[in-house]
């Protein structure tokens, strides 16, 4: 796996809180739906948790970064093995929309639209607190789409920990404070 990213990949700041990130993965729609809503799926590239398929229905995401890649790469000091975040499903659209809180760093939009045999995924992080939260929210959106697009390809997942670090760094000189 090589450390190239194609164009459009970097996270950029719609307003001075809010991170949008885009990706276009192989569809269709429904295959990349179940990657979001999928408790399975999903855990292969971001974090577990069951989910009722509603607005208002709280979810718990379960991340478990390590397991994301083998191997995962050098994880930063503190940092859990395991963290866990409890949230709320604000929209369901089913194959289109979800937005769920974020436990205190705002809220995220995750949409798709269909580009021919592809699928157009955008993510919206709303209400970021802080410049530091940004940047580690940031290079986290950015490797876990790097996750999903590889999953998504039957690719070979890169180290999570070590592609974090590093667009850590990227985005400490793409969005100064």
């Amino acid at each position: 796996m090589t450390d190239v990213v194609s164009p459009g990949a970097y996270g950029v700041l719609t307003e001075p809180s809010t991170l949008k990130l885009q990706r276009l993965l192989p569809g269709p729609v429904e295959r990349i739906w179940a990657y979001l809503t999928d408790s399975d799926l999903r855990r292969q590239w971001l974090a577990a948790g069951q989910m009722d398929k509603k607005a208002g229905t709280p979810i718990e995401f379960v991340w478990r970064n390590d397991e994301l890649s083998n191997p995962p790469g050098k994880r930063p000091a503190g940092f859990p093995e395991e963290q866990r975040m409890d949230s709320r499903i604000t929209e369901y659209e089913q194959d289109r929309k979800l937005s769920f809180t974020w436990q205190g760093s705002g809220d995220v939009s995750i949409e798709l639209e269909p580009k021919g045999s592809e699928v157009l995924l955008t993510i919206v992080h709303r209400r970021l607190p802080d410049h530091a939260t940004l940047l580690k929210v940031a290079a986290g959106w950015h490797m876990h789409l790097d996750l999903l697009a590889a999953s998504a390809a039957g690719k070979e997942r890169a180290p999570f920990w070590d592609g974090w670090a590093r667009l850590l760094k990227d985005y400490e000189q793409r969005l100064p404070a």
